[in-house]
């Protein structure tokens, strides 16, 4: 396909910009305060074998404290996501509610607060 066509971009790639988007409208609102802050994807968690072994459920994001020159980061696990969603609508609003939830948890404030439409789309 060329690039120019629709089914050129994979799944992969429409996820990442999910959670761009995401992270753009928390930035629209939250301004300088997430200042710094990475908003990135994985496909699982990285102890995903141990949490399956535990009978933990698997996460389906994550929030990492700054350390030395690196800023906080927030990532989101797009395979647990995926399979927690029937259909491409439902994907949008997981992946802003996961980046909503791990930001939140970063600043210290309800979800709620962080973005006002939070979990209302449902």
């Amino acid at each position: 396909m060329l690039p120019t066509h629709p089914g050129y971009r994979t799944r992969g790639d429409r996820f990442d910009d999910m959670v761009l988007d995401s992270a753009q409208r928390l930035h629209d609102i939250w301004g300088k305060t997430l200042d710094g802050v990475r908003f990135g994807v994985d496909e699982i968690p990285p102890d995903l074998e141990q949490l399956a072994a535990n009978g933990s459920p698997a996460p389906m994001g994550a929030y990492i404290p700054a350390a030395g020159d690196d800023g906080p980061t927030i990532t989101v696990y797009r395979r647990v996501v995926e399979q927690a969603c029937s259909s491409a609508e439902e994907l949008q609003d997981l992946v802003h509610d996961v980046v909503v939830e791990h930001t939140a948890e970063m600043l210290g404030v309800a979800p709620e607060t962080l973005d006002p439409v939070y979990r209302r789309r449902y």
